[in-house]
């Protein structure tokens, strides 16, 4: 895994895990937006969104599942943005898929 994301998912760096199974780490944003701005990514190494394989559908279920869980136990199931940006054209500077999970507080409109 040549990302940072992958060295964290290997253990070779630290991060703050939110949740962790054998597909999916959740981590805390070390630069957060919002009280509340976790990354949810899949161990298996993904470019971006536009890379998936059909055969990625159920993970990415899982991780919608993941989602949910994490912003119940956060408080913020009222209203949160779950987003992912796809290439260097709309702010992908880690190239490895993942989603960010964002709330706690007023988000306003993104238009």
């Amino acid at each position: 895994m040549s990302t940072i994301f992958g060295l964290i998912i290997q253990g070779k760096l630290p991060a703050k895990k939110v949740f962790e199974n054998e597909r999916i780490l959740a981590i805390e944003d070390i630069h957060p937006i919002a009280p509340v701005h976790i990354l949810i990514m899949p161990k298996k190494e993904i470019r971006d969104i536009h890379n998936l394989d059909v055969t990625d559908w159920p993970l990415m279920g899982e991780i919608l599942e993941v989602a949910q869980k994490i912003a119940e136990e956060k408080g913020i199931e009222n209203g949160y943005r779950l987003l992912t940006n796809c290439g260097k054209e709309a702010g992908q500077t880690i190239f490895h898929l993942h989603f960010h999970l964002i709330g706690g507080r007023v988000l306003g409109s993104m238009g």
